[in-house]
Parts: C-alpha cells; structure tokens; sequence
C-alpha cells in the first residue's frame, strides 16, 4: 500500500465530507430559504425537485464527460462550483437568482457525486478491500457538522449569506488543495474508454437490480429527511423541539453503521452485510409505524438508519465490481436512481399520509426496503452477468477469495 493510495484515500474522504456539510446546509435551511425569497407553498415543490432532477441530468452528462477527462478532474472543480452555488443561494434577494443558483447546485451536485463515488469504486478496486463505506460515513459526519452550522445560524439569527460565506470560505480552498492528491486508480473505464472495458460495455438490464436497490434505499431516506419531524409531531403528539431528534439520531447511526460496516464486509461479505442492513432497516420502519409514543418512535429511527446506512455505498461497489472494465459508466447511471428514489419517496408518502394515515405509509417504505432481499445475490464478487443462473469468476476475482472486493 502506497503512500499515493493512502493520501488518495484520505483526500477523497474529506471530499465526501465537504459534501456532507455543504448538502446539509442547504436542505436544513429550505424555510430560511423560503422566506428569503417569498417562494410560495405552491411553488416550493417545483423547486424542490427541480434539483434532483438536475442533478440527474449532472449524473448523466458525468458519464458522457469522464470518457474525455479523469473522474479527479471532475470532481476537482464540481465540487468548488457546488459550494458557489450554495453561497449564491445565500447571496441573491430575487426569485431568479435562486432559480439559477438551485439549478447549479443540481447539475454540479449530480457530477460531483457521480465523480466521487467513480473515484472511491476505483480505489477500493486498487486497495482490494472494502472501503466504500467508510467514505460515506465521512459524508454523515459532515451531514452532522452541516446540520449543526444550520442549527446556530438559525439559533443567532444570522441571514442565509453570513452563515454561508465562513464556510465556503474555509471549505473551497481546502477542497481545492486536497484534490492534488486524487487518485485516479486503474480499471474505471473513463477518460477515452467509451463506457467499456475488459467487462464489457454496461448493460442496463444486468445493472437494474441495483438500480431497484439505490431507489428503494433513497425513498427510505427521504422518507426520514422529510417526514420524521412531521410524523413524530402530529402522529405521535411530541413537542417541536423533541421533533427535531429524529433526524439528527438517524445521522448519527449512519455514522456509526458506516464507520463499522467495512468491517463487517471484510469479515462477512457484501450480500451478508446488505441482506442484515435491508432487515434491521424495515424493523425499524415497522417499530415507527407502531409506535404508541415519542420516544418508541425515535428509537424506530434509530434502528432504521443502522440498517439503511450500509446500502447505498455498497451499490455503488456493487456496481463496480459487476462491471470492472466500465465501472465510471456503472456508477453515473446507477447514481441516477439516487435521486429517482429522493423523488419519489417524500410525495409517496405524503401522499398516502393524506388519502390513507401516516402509520400505514411508513409501512410502503419498509415493504420496498425487504425487497431488497430479493436482488441480494448481485452484490456477491462472482455475481452472475451472463443470465443463466450461474456465478462465474470474472479475471478481477481469481486469487483474491470469496471477499476479493
């Protein structure tokens, strides 16, 4: 192990927690944000999925790019143009200003995250281990971190502009200075390799498992993001201050599910890890839905981000090792269905909160979590891509044993 992987590693961890921050500081100030510019109720929800569906467009357009360019390159000025973006959101005082700087924000997030996790997919190759969740659970403890500059810039009353400038001021150049040391690691498939490779160009018909997972792990999510705080207000009768907990024990267990969950993947493979995560997260979605009170119901969320943590960053690996020669290609589309999942979760259940009850919809999310189960066999190392049933050793895989990541 070099020290070139090992400051490569280090830097891309600290991408992804730069991320972290910078994500959490603006969806925990969305009503500042309202506010600031009069954004109507209506007019909110146009908003509000304008950006996944940005970024969506960012993600594709990140595959087509990184055929051209290494995947540092565009993760080395994607993500200073995401912490512009985010100033710009604080900065403007008319409706269309932040309309265009919402919509940066969508189109450089979608390459960023695209890029970021084409780099840590790569590199995990190169170290022969498992990584991948450790560079997520660096994107939770900056989602806490950002989730806390949110909380004191309410607290203090500060506007959207000061409580942003000190950390893009503090965060780009430091983003900047660490992408020097970026490792490009070999077999992603990118800068001229057209999306293919020694495994072959990516069909999408043998990447569709995972596709299903990324949305299901994501309307999950969201389902939490949006409607915990809700749910435990007007479902179970907490206070408003006591609302807010839901949420921040979530971040907390992801942290802590994902700082551990490389172990467990190293000790008891992928498909053992993903299969414990996908039922420790509908137990706890049914302990929410059952839940006679607060508290029992914060604990429901607890268990949930425990087992949902571990999901999305081992579709990403997934992903890679089923494709090996184009894994760039693999991850930009696959991320795609990570704001698929962002868009779909929240009105699903708002929706049936309203036609049906909120207990009853916390259920929806639980049943397409234990779905999971069903596609568990495509996050093994011989995972099968010849469709007849049988798993085959790819040439990435021989010598290195059944957890060759």
């Amino acid at each position: 192990m070099t020290d070139e992987l090992r400051r490569g590693r280090a830097s891309l961890a600290f991408s992804f927690l730069v991320q972290g921050v910078t994500f959490a500081l603006l969806v925990t100030r969305i009503p500042a944000i309202q506010d600031r510019y009069g954004i109507s109720d209506g007019l909110l929800p146009v908003f509000l999925a304008a950006v996944p569906i940005l970024a969506g467009v960012g993600s594709v357009g990140t595959e087509w790019l990184v055929k051209r360019v290494r995947p540092s390159r565009v993760l080395r000025w994607a993500q200073p143009v995401v912490l512009l973006a985010l100033l710009g959101v604080g900065a403007g005082d008319a409706l269309w200003q932040v309309a265009v700087s919402l919509g940066l924000f969508g189109l450089s997030v979608g390459a960023l995250d695209a890029s970021m996790n084409m780099l840590g997919v790569s590199l995990q190759r190169t170290y022969g281990r498992s990584i991948m969740l450790g560079f997520h659970a660096a994107y939770s403890l900056g989602g806490i971190a950002g989730a806390s500059l949110a909380w004191a810039g309410a607290h203090w009353d500060l506007s959207l502009f000061v409580s942003y400038l000190p950390v893009v001021v503090v965060l780009l150049p430091a983003a900047l200075v660490g992408s020097r040391w970026y490792v490009d690691a070999e077999g992603g498939g990118g800068a001229g390799a057209a999306g293919e490779g020694k495994g072959g160009p990516v069909v999408f018909k043998l990447l569709l498992p995972l596709c299903l997972v990324m949305t299901f792990a994501y309307i999950g999510d969201s389902t939490v993001s949006n409607w915990s705080a809700k749910y435990l207000q007007d479902v179970l009768g907490s206070s408003e201050e006591v609302s807010t907990v839901p949420y921040n024990v979530y971040m907390v267990m992801t942290l802590l599910g994902r700082g551990l969950g490389d172990l467990g993947v190293r000790r008891f493979g992928a498909v053992a890890v993903v299969r414990a995560g996908s039922v420790v997260a509908a137990l706890g979605f049914a302990v929410v839905a059952a839940a006679p009170g607060a508290w029992t119901g914060i604990l429901g969320f607890t268990v949930l981000g425990l087992g949902l943590c571990v999901i999305v960053p081992q579709t990403f690996a997934a992903a890679g090792r089923l494709f090996p020669g184009a894994s760039d290609a693999a991850v930009a589309r696959l991320n795609v269905f990570n704001y698929v999942g962002f868009l779909i979760g929240s009105p699903l259940v708002g929706a049936l909160g309203d036609a049906w009850n909120y207990r009853a919809a916390m259920l929806v999310p639980m049943v397409l979590v234990l779905a999971t189960l069903l596609y568990a066999r495509s996050f093994a190392p011989g995972a099968d891509r010849y469709g007849d049933g049988h798993e085959r050793p790819r040439t990435a895989d021989v010598g290195r044993g059944s957890n060759g990541l």
